[in-house]
């Protein structure tokens, strides 16, 4: 047995070694979060999630690199079930990563939400009912039994596209008010969760400054207070912009203490924001950031207040109400706690958040986000937070891509003007096939041996992705022009 686990982890070791140089550096920066044995089989789990097509159980990702998984398969389900290692601690990593190389100085934006993982199964830990905002409407609400994870991500603008990806960072498990009393945590709300995994970024990475943008669930006092009250101790690191309430209770600053009596909490009360637009005069604003990557033509009225809530304090903040001139997006409210923010940073900060909507589609699409099929406690933890941190590994990877390789788009169709993520992930796994795999020394030379047709046939059933009836050319003729040269043929 000690002979089979020896000989198991030297294959191990030279199957790291084969990894491309920017990938296995990727890699290795997370290795801290590990021991030496459970790094190296998590590096061939992550690798086969990029390169599995379908759900993303261990069994099929052992499925797809076979002999290239050595060892016994339980070894690598007790990865996520039994070996002891830290997601949070793999996470800094992953954002120090991502701050150095991505965002290397200036303000980071980060955007907030939640998403429902549907999960089948009786004795899931941390299953719930819990309501799907996609399939909901304003008169219809859906609900799916499976976990509801807090997201906290950054946005990168990436030079191969106009919109900015949302990649995420840290995320959390929330738990229903009900589940927690009767396991006896104390409950955390959406908004709280989210409050606790900026601390972290605010602990963890001390020289930088953050601005948060959330929706409507996230829009609550006690987070736009932390984001406020904060400010001596953090020099104002933290920033949030959300929407806001047209009927918000704002107030006027406490008067100086008299001397006598009690000292007041608040001033006198101030009109609302909803009736300041009433009778106030607009701003129009051209050419402003909108959903989608677009730009619209808006008309504004801002204010600032101080918004108070019973038992919660004060909360100085700088409140905008947008109307869409084109008559296609209903009236809304935002507030930001940075007051130096102008009205048109505050508009597409916000629009901005879209983008992690956008990711939570691209991950069940691509990533096979609801397909996993763990049940206890430590798996249900590990698995879902991997699979978000697997987004970024892709979109980081496809970053780091030689030219040859990130030249070229997977899918094309009319009007396409940006690389997508199924662009990215198509690249980066043709790069893992070639430069991986098929660059093994025991496999290099029988690949080699091939016909270049029947290497462009096995790369076309390795990338189904390539969809060449959105082609200008065929899709074999694509993959044999992304073919290593051939000295032989």
């Amino acid at each position: 047995m000690a002979c089979k686990a020896r000989a198991a982890r030297r294959k191990l070791q030279h199957i790291h070694q084969a990894v491309p140089q920017p990938a296995r550096s990727l890699f290795d920066s997370l290795g801290g979060a590990f021991t030496r044995p459970t790094f190296l089989r998590f590096v061939v789990l992550a690798l086969a999630s990029i390169l599995t097509i379908g759900s993303r159980t261990v069994c099929n990702l052992l499925r797809t690199l076979g002999v290239l998984a050595p060892g016994h398969p339980t070894s690598y389900h007790r990865v996520f079930s039994k070996r002891c290692w830290s997601s949070w601690r793999l996470a800094q990593r992953l954002a120090g990563w991502v701050f150095d190389h991505l965002v290397p100085e200036g303000r980071i934006h980060l955007v907030g939400d939640d998403t429902v993982d549907e999960h089948p199964g009786d004795k899931v830990f941390g299953k719930g009912c819990h309501r799907d905002a996609v399939r909901s409407t304003h008169s219809f609400t859906a609900f799916r039994w499976g976990h509801k994870w807090v997201v906290l991500a950054v946005l990168v603008r990436f030079p191969f596209t106009h919109r900015q990806w949302a990649l995420p960072l840290l995320v959390a498990l929330y738990h229903s008010q009900a589940d927690d009393e009767k396991a006896g945590r104390r409950h955390k709300t959406p908004a709280r969760l989210l409050r606790q995994l900026c601390c972290l970024l605010l602990r963890w990475f001390r020289q930088r400054r953050f601005l948060l943008a959330g929706d409507g669930d996230y829009a609550s006092h006690e987070l736009a207070g932390f984001c406020a009250h904060r400010r001596a101790q953090q020099r104002g690191r933290l920033h949030l912009v959300s929407k806001f309430y047209p009927d918000a209770n704002l107030v006027e600053p406490p008067p100086p203490y008299s001397g006598h009596g009690r000292p007041r909490v608040k001033g006198n009360k101030v009109a609302n924001p909803e009736q300041v637009v009433k009778g106030a005069k607009r701003t129009k604003l051209k050419k402003v950031a909108w959903y989608g990557g677009g730009v619209r033509n808006v008309e504004t009225v801002s204010g600032t207040g101080q918004w108070y809530k019973a038992g919660q304090g004060l909360v100085e903040l700088r409140w905008v109400y947008v109307h869409d001139l084109t008559g296609t997006h209903r009236d809304e409210y935002f507030f930001t706690t940075d007051m130096e923010m102008s009205v048109k940073e505050v508009i597409e900060t916000y629009v901005g958040r879209w983008n992690e909507e956008t990711t939570f589609q691209e991950m069940r699409s691509y990533i096979g986000l609801e397909t996993t099929r763990g049940w206890k406690e430590k798996t249900v933890l590990r698995v879902a937070p991997c699979l978000f941190g697997l987004y970024t590994l892709v979109a980081c990877l496809y970053s780091q891509l030689p030219r040859r390789y990130a030249g070229e788009r997977a899918v094309e169709w009319v009007g396409k003007v940006d690389v997508t993520f199924s662009d990215a992930i198509t690249a980066v796994r043709r790069w893992l096939w070639l430069e991986w795999v098929f660059a093994i020394p025991g496999y290099k030379p029988v690949f080699e041996k091939l016909s270049r047709p029947f290497r462009s046939l096995l790369l076309h059933a390795l990338l189904p992705l390539l969809e060449s009836s959105k082609m200008g050319r065929s899709r074999t003729e694509y993959v044999r022009s992304n073919l290593p040269p051939d000295s032989g043929s």
